[in-house]
């Protein structure tokens, strides 16, 4: 198994977003030297839901700070963004990191509708240009001479400066959130980013996918590639004892929902309903053993820990995105990792 580290800093005070922004740092350093083999990075705005605002601008500095550990976007939304300045944007990013560089990708969804608003966009456009905008952000990266002309996007210029590090272009993934998602990703051959609630559930979702590869005529050295690039999102903090690590963490896991919740209620404009999302699952839903069909987060003591990353590679699971969402200080963040690190990482290296 390979193991990615997902920065996604929840920092609701804005006090000493300065300290937070180098503290993001540090722990990228701090994950490459513990030997994780991915950092990925999330994109959110105007809520402190991810402390550094603009996750290209944070990727850049993170590429200069490591050497070796893979950069992953999870997601951008690519909607949100001009898909030629993503062009460029990228490919320096990719020579700043020599070839280091996984471009996630998505629309975003109605429970962050006010993102797209405080844009001056909305999320039905988005969903409307995704297809488009990932089209052009291929075409920049490879064609010179590039005249586009589509329903949202026209570009004519020469050529995408520098030069993507990577041949034709940086790693392409796909964040999906649904079965239909899945299989049209299988279709065309795309990775893809999963959000990891029950084992059982996102193993059913990587059947789908390796399903949709098959029926699409892909061959089994490409469906092998694929599925060894498929990255799983999951919430992830480890203390000496479980009960130590839930009580840790479950507390503020639940306080970060309540906040989000608050802040979608009042800025997600009507015309975008969304279903209410599911609270984090409380003690009570964790049993004794992890359980791979409940939606329990990886929480607890490298032995409980060992035991559900046990399931999840029996399960066909491969790739690990885990975060603690920025909920613990650092001294137990640090402690988290080391003991992640120490004591589990060495038994899923085979």
């Amino acid at each position: 198994m390979r193991f990615g580290h997902f920065f996604y800093p929840m920092k609701f005070d804005d006090s000493n977003d300065e300290q937070a922004i180098q503290e993001c740092l540090d722990e990228a350093v701090l994950v490459e030297a513990l030997g994780f083999d991915a950092i990925w990075i999330a994109e959110h705005y105007f809520t402190g839901e991810c402390v550094y605002g603009d996750p290209l601008v944070f990727a850049s500095a993170v590429a200069v700070k490591t050497s070796r550990i893979e950069l992953g976007f999870g997601i951008l939304e690519l909607p949100l963004h001009n898909p030629v300045r993503v062009a460029i944007q990228t490919a320096l990013l990719d020579n700043l990191c020599q070839g280091r560089l996984i471009v996630g990708t998505a629309k975003g969804s109605n429970y962050n509708a006010y993102e797209y608003i405080g844009f001056g966009t909305n999320p039905d456009l988005g969903a409307d240009q995704m297809e488009e905008a990932e089209e052009l952000l291929i075409k920049a990266w490879t064609t010179d001479n590039l005249e586009f002309k589509g329903k949202h996007y026209q570009a004519s210029f020469p050529m995408v400066r520098p030069r993507p590090y990577q041949k034709p272009h940086p790693r392409l993934a796909r964040a999906c959130l649904n079965p239909d998602s899945v299989r049209e990703m299988g279709r065309i051959g795309r990775p893809v980013l999963l959000r990891g609630r029950s084992t059982s559930a996102t193993a059913a979702n990587i059947g789908v996918y390796r399903e949709a590869m098959e029926e699409a005529g892909h061959d089994e050295a490409t469906i092998g590639r694929n599925l060894d690039q498929v990255w799983v999102w999951r919430e992830m903090h480890l203390a000496e004892t479980d009960e130590q690590a839930f009580e840790e963490f479950l507390p503020a896991q639940y306080d970060a929902f309540t906040r989000m919740e608050h802040y979608r209620t009042r800025w997600n404009p009507a015309e975008y309903p969304m279903e209410r999302q599911t609270p984090p699952m409380n003690r009570e839903g964790y049993a004794e053993t992890p359980d791979p069909d409940a939606a329990e987060n990886i929480i607890g003591s490298p032995k409980r820990v060992a035991e559900q990353l046990t399931q999840m590679r029996e399960s066909g699971i491969r790739n690990l995105m885990l975060t603690n969402r920025g909920l613990m200080s650092k001294e137990k963040t640090e402690k988290s990792l080391r003991l992640f690190s120490e004591q589990v990482m060495p038994h899923f290296r085979n």
